[in-house]
């Protein structure tokens, strides 16, 4: 994509931040979709519970990048914070599909976040973008999500999905507390091990999430994850070798229940996603090996 104006929500977590310094890196003009009236020029005012976006701040964007949401294993899954969960996310994304719709002429792409969560529970099978959604909340939530980028569609806009795994980072998300954990020698199996982890390093997230902009032929459904999901055993033993730490201590499916609710049944649940559509476009990763993926998350 040659220099171009690109909006994104959600900049300041994990993936966004780490997506707008790689824009500005190679010469692109980000605008950031934040909740309150913008305050600098390269802000854009948008209320997503109100489902309000200022689309004049849009205008000349070649590209909307929307990845906000509340975290999904921030909270205990009350019936409120599942419904914080639905809701940021569906009203949101429809919320920028409408205002992207609504102008003259509108971006060339949206790229809306999704997640893997989209399948389910798929235990031993592998899956791609092909397997039909799974049943349970989170399922549920993905396909309200990914419905409500329709108007954009319905405008002509090309619109991807980018269906998150695991993300590998040190900075935050599920392995942002794994880290400190396992440094400190407290880290260990969760359940019975078996069950698999569609990981992807953030450098290789933030590149697939370039990669997606960058491909005209790339729309609807595309999986970010890594080509090689690893079991939570396997995951357990790769944290081992990287941080020289023992991995002795196990937390037993009823201890994680007790603690998380009903939040641990995805912690528990077996999700081996595959990532077909990126590896059929072309998409090299850098880091395909979760070994590799950890030592790049620490470097």
């Amino acid at each position: 994509m040659p220099p171009s104006r690109i909006a994104v929500s959600g900049s300041t977590g994990l993936i966004g931040a780490a997506l707008v310094r790689s824009l500005r890196t190679d010469g692109h003009e980000v605008v950031r979709l934040v909740r309150r009236p913008a305050a600098a020029g390269d802000e854009v005012e948008w209320g997503p519970k109100r489902r309000y976006v200022d689309a004049a701040g849009l205008v000349g964007c070649d590209a909307v990048v929307h990845l906000a949401g509340a975290g999904v294993g921030d909270h205990r899954w009350t019936e409120a914070y599942k419904r914080e969960i639905r809701d940021s996310r569906v009203d949101g994304t429809a919320a920028i599909a409408e205002a992207v719709a609504s102008l003259d002429t509108p971006p060339k792409v949206l790229l809306s976040g999704s997640a893997v969560g989209y399948y389910g529970d798929t235990g031993d099978r592998a899956v791609d973008e092909g397997a039909p959604p799974g049943e349970g909340f989170l399922p549920s939530v993905c396909v309200e999500w990914e419905g409500a980028t329709a108007p954009a569609e319905e405008a002509g806009i090309r619109t991807a999905h980018a269906r998150t795994g695991l993300v590998v980072a040190r900075e935050g998300g599920a392995w942002g507390r794994l880290f400190p954990l396992f440094r400190a020698g407290l880290g260990g199996r969760m359940g019975n091990g078996r069950q698999y982890w569609s990981f992807i390093a953030l450098h290789d997230h933030v590149a697939a999430l370039r990669h997606i902009l960058d491909t005209e032929a790339l729309s609807g459904p595309v999986n970010l994850t890594g080509p090689a999901p690893v079991t939570n055993g396997e995951v357990t033993a790769a944290m081992g070798r990287v941080l020289h730490r023992p991995t002795l201590f196990t937390a037993p499916a009823p201890a994680l229940r007790i603690a998380l609710g009903e939040f641990a049944g995805d912690v528990l649940g077996s999700q081996r996603v595959l990532p077909g559509r990126l590896l059929d476009s072309g998409f090299t990763f850098a880091f395909p090996g979760i070994d590799a993926a950890l030592r790049a998350a620490l470097r």
